[in-house]
C-alpha cells in the first residue's frame, strides 16, 4: 500500500513534467515604432528622429483592401488601378523605398501587411460559403508572398505575416498553415503574427513562427488620469498571462503595436480610436512609461512597436488635437521615450 509521502511525490513530479520551463528571450529587445506611409514621397528625416529617440526597428506597414460583403481582395501588387489610388508609402515602389530609407539610417525593418476593410472590420472578416474563402484564400495568399518575396530581396530581417485576423486564422488553421511554408520557401528572416490583445491565445500556428506577436492594447485603468504606479498595477493580470503564454509555446512575446492616445482615459480602452477626445498628454505619458518600466523588463518580452510614427513633421499651426492622437511625437510621451529607451541601450552596452 502506498504511503502518503509516496502519492505526494508522485503528484509533484506528474506536475513538474507538465509545467513548461520558465521562457528566457536572449534576443536584443526591438525598439521600434509602426510607421505612418506617407502619401507622396519623402525624404528620410522622419526615420532619422526614430533613432534620435532611441530607436532601431521600423515597422512598414502596407495596406490592402476588402469591401464588407466582397470576397476579392484589392492590393497594389496586382491592381494597376488600386495603386493609382494608393498612398505613396503603400505602393511596392514606395516600400521599398522607405526601407531603403530606413537602411540608410541604420534601422532594422519588419514588414507587415495589414488589411483594411471598407464597411467593416478587418478583426471579424469571414465568409459563410467555402467559395468566397476560396477567392479570398487565393487572393490573401498572392498579397502576402509578394510582400515576402520585396522582404527576402531586400533582406528586411522581421516579416509579420498579417495583422490581426484572428476570425480568419481561427476558422483556417490549415490555409495558415499551408501559407507560413510557402512565406518560408520564399523569405529566409523571421517570422511573425500581429494578434489582437484578446485573442492571441486563439492563434493556431505560433509553433510555426518566431515570435508570439501581440498588438498590446490592453485595458489598464478607468481613471481620467492615471498614475504611472496605477497603470504599472493594471498591467499585472496581463503580465501574468502573457508569461504563461510564452511558457506555454516555449516563444518569446513581441507587441507588434502598443500605443495610447493622448486623451482622458486613454488607457481604460487603448484600441478606442473613433470617440470623442479630450486631450491629455499625461495620460499618454504615463502609459508609456508604465509599459517601459514594467513590461520591458520583462525576461520573455523581446520588445516592440509603437503606434503610430510619421515620417513628415507636423505642419506649422495645426492644432496637436489634429495630429493623430497616438503618435508620441510633438508630445511628453517622445521624451518619455527618449529617456527609457537610451536607459535600455546604455544598460545593454
Amino acid at each position: 500500500m502506498l504511503s502518503w509521502w509516496s502519492i505526494l511525490l508522485g503528484t509533484w513530479l506528474l506536475c513538474s513534467c507538465q509545467t513548461s520551463a520558465e521562457y528566457v528571450h536572449n534576443g536584443e529587445k526591438l525598439k521600434g515604432v509602426n510607421l505612418v506611409a506617407p502619401p507622396r514621397p519623402v525624404g528620410p528625416e522622419g526615420l532619422a528622429e526614430v533613432k534620435a529617440v532611441g530607436g532601431d526597428w521600423v515597422a512598414v506597414v502596407p495596406y490592402g483592401f476588402i469591401r464588407k460583403g466582397e470576397a476579392h481582395f484589392y492590393h497594389p501588387w496586382t491592381e494597376s488601378r488600386q495603386r493609382n489610388h494608393q498612398w505613396w508609402g503603400e505602393t511596392p515602389e514606395g516600400v521599398a523605398e522607405t526601407i531603403r530609407m530606413a537602411r540608410q539610417q541604420g534601422l532594422k525593418v519588419m514588414l507587415k501587411p495589414h488589411v483594411w476593410m471598407q464597411g467593416g472590420s478587418h478583426l471579424d472578416l469571414e465568409f459563410t460559403r467555402e467559395a468566397d474563402w476560396q477567392s479570398f484564400e487565393a487572393d490573401y495568399t498572392q498579397y502576402v508572398l509578394e510582400c515576402a518575396r520585396l522582404a527576402d530581396s531586400l533582406q528586411v530581417e522581421l516579416y509579420c505575416i498579417t495583422t490581426e485576423l484572428d476570425r480568419f486564422a481561427a476558422a483556417r488553421p490549415a490555409y495558415w498553415s499551408r501559407l507560413i511554408d510557402q512565406v518560408r520557401q520564399v523569405y529566409r528572416g523571421k517570422l511573425t503574427y500581429a494578434a489582437n490583445w484578446d485573442r492571441y491565445d486563439k492563434i493556431p500556428f505560433w509553433k510555426q513562427l518566431d515570435y508570439v506577436g501581440v498588438d498590446a492594447y490592453f485595458p489598464l485603468s478607468d481613471e481620467q488620469t492615471p498614475s504611472v504606479s496605477t497603470l504599472s498595477r493594471g498591467w499585472g493580470r496581463h503580465m501574468k498571462d502573457l508569461e504563461r503564454f510564452s511558457r506555454r509555446q516555449q516563444k518569446p512575446i513581441l507587441f507588434t503595436e502598443f500605443g495610447y492616445r493622448a486623451c482622458d482615459y486613454g488607457a481604460r480602452q487603448p484600441w478606442e480610436s473613433e470617440s470623442t477626445c479630450t486631450p491629455n498628454p499625461t495620460t499618454q505619458a504615463n502609459a508609456y512609461t508604465a509599459l517601459l518600466e514594467t513590461v520591458w523588463l520583462q525576461p520573455w518580452f523581446a520588445g516592440g512597436f509603437l503606434w503610430k510614427w510619421f515620417m513628415t513633421p507636423q505642419p506649422a499651426g495645426m492644432p496637436d488635437r489634429r495630429r493623430d492622437q497616438y503618435s508620441p511625437q510633438e508630445k511628453p510621451a517622445g521624451n518619455v521615450l527618449r529617456m527609457k529607451w537610451k536607459e535600455t541601450e546604455a544598460t545593454a552596452r
